[in-house]
């Protein structure tokens, strides 16, 4: 790969996701406010995974065998960008429909979630060595999530909607910066494709083995409680009182750098089985501390819960990919992988969508919207008090560069003012504290973070005493490698 190509692929992939984390942690956020509830925000987080499910006919079909890749990635990314900005301009009407808005944000996964593949075919097209190089320019993308997450929160657009304003203003220059992207010819131009193929048919025969039918069942199965840390844990952190939720469910994406970087050593030492199981051991662990914090809102607990992503992602979803590509013969490697997609974001996050929706349902007290009123109200006097502030440290209207310097360097304040601010902050941390006092009460947190908790402990159990590993893995600067055969793990 040459040099000058690096930079243009790390900001293909940071603007990618950048799309992604805009607004899907903090969506229910807002979409509670417009009148959003179990029922209707189940379809919200279930048109993803739809998506998943249709996006590989979709790149199967056509964008792998007509078009360049950078032509397919550009359209996709317009598409999506102007339903996604369709969908907002519809939460602003008196009466939002949820049906509506859904649909379109449908449309707008289904733009999206084809380009997840073509990015990184259009990247491994221009590179030497794509073990090596790949996961420096993949990187770049939780970058971009982590960035999103700063400015929806730096912004104070956690439960506003300028957070889908900014998903789409990412996709139009995603868009267009696409087709300046190196010339990436359809790879399977002339080549027939099969309807076992597309469908990953072929792969399907890795399921005789008891070993990967195991893994390929405790994926399907964890990813029903993953579906609740997605759709519930931003509206979860913002009850709890914890200012600024997009920044906050961030550190799950940070500490996903800190533990791909550490992964390979844990790999070592722990083998495929044991790394799985660490890995669901960590979604365990997290619902219960979110569970145990419910009640009261305990900062640390929720802020571990949210931490422990790092081990919930690359110890399960990235060595389950390792796994695949290491247990299927080369020429179903690509239909296996696809097939642990479909498996688990497309058809087990999908039931886990509708599965959440209900449980929120079932857990929601009748005086919710009583709740919800009241604490609207105390968020208004917040803004207030805020605003107060700002007029003080002269922030009042000031552009995104005289905030960013003020968190550097505060001015100086006289003692009046230094008074006043003090005064100001402490009913604003009393207010914030009244709020989410309030909303703890509309939503009954505690057993609907434990139903997961089980969910995945069931999970970890089953797969703990049923799977048994007959390959070997190994590391070497930092890659994953195949190795010779070891004894099986009990």
């Amino acid at each position: 790969m040459r040099t000058a190509i690096a930079p243009r692929l790390s900001l293909m992939m940071f603007l990618q996701f950048f799309i992604w984390g805009s607004w899907y942690v903090t969506a229910y956020i807002f979409l509670g406010k417009i009148g959003f509830g179990g029922g209707e925000i189940k379809w919200t987080y279930s048109v993803g995974p739809i998506a998943g499910i249709i996006s590989p006919l979709l790149v199967g079909m056509i964008a792998d065998r007509f078009f360049s890749t950078e032509r397919v990635l550009g359209l996709l990314h317009l598409l999506g960008a102007g339903a996604m900005l369709l969908a907002a301009r519809l939460m602003h009407g008196t009466e939002p429909s949820a049906l509506h808005i859904n649909l379109l944000l449908f449309a707008h996964m289904l733009c999206y979630f084809p380009t997840l593949a073509l990015v990184n075919s259009l990247a491994m097209h221009t590179m030497t060595n794509s073990e090596k190089q790949f996961p420096l320019i993949r990187v770049f993308g939780t970058i971009g999530w982590i960035a999103a997450g700063l400015v929806v929160s730096w912004r104070g657009w956690d439960g506003a909607i300028d957070m889908f304003y900014l998903a789409a203003g990412a996709g139009l220059l995603m868009g267009l910066y696409c087709f300046t992207l190196p010339h990436t010819p359809p790879p399977s131009a002339g080549k027939e494709v099969s309807v076992r193929q597309l469908f990953g048919i072929d792969a399907l025969v890795l399921l005789k083995q008891p070993s990967y039918f195991t893994f390929m069942l405790a994926s399907f199965l964890i990813c029903i409680p993953l579906s609740f840390y997605y759709q519930m844990a931003g509206k979860f952190v913002d009850h709890a009182g914890l200012a600024n939720p997009a920044f906050k469910m961030s550190f799950g994406q940070m500490s996903e750098i800190f533990f791909m970087l550490v992964m390979p050593l844990f790999f070592a030492r722990l083998g495929v089985k044991w790394m799985l199981a660490v890995g669901m051991l960590a979604w365990v662990v997290r619902y219960a501390l979110f569970a145990l914090g419910a009640s009261d809102g305990v900062t640390w607990m929720i802020l571990g819960g949210i931490l422990l992503h790092g081990i919930c992602y690359d110890f399960f979803f990235v060595t389950g990919q390792i796994y695949t590509d290491r247990i299927a013969p080369a020429a179903i490697r690509g239909q296996a992988q696809g097939m642990l997609v479909l498996f688990t974001l497309g058809i087990g996050m999908l039931i886990g969508a509708q599965v959440a929706g209900e449980v929120e349902k079932r857990y929601t007290p009748a005086n919710n919207a009583e709740l919800a009123k009241q604490a609207e109200e105390l968020g208004k006097q917040m803004n207030q008090k805020q605003a107060e502030l700002d007029q003080i440290f002269g922030l009042a209207d000031a552009p995104w560069y005289k905030r960013a310097w003020h968190n550097l360097a505060p001015p100086t304040l006289s003692g009046a003012e230094q008074a006043k601010a003090a005064a100001l902050t402490q009913e604003l941390a009393t207010l914030r504290m009244d709020r989410s006092r309030v909303l703890l009460q509309s939503v009954h947190w505690k057993p609907i973070w434990t139903i997961p908790a089980i969910g995945a402990g069931v999970v970890l159990v089953l797969f703990v005493l049923f799977f048994r590993d007959t390959t070997a893995v190994s590391v070497t600067e930092g890659d994953v490698t195949a190795a010779a055969a070891r004894e099986e793990l009990a």
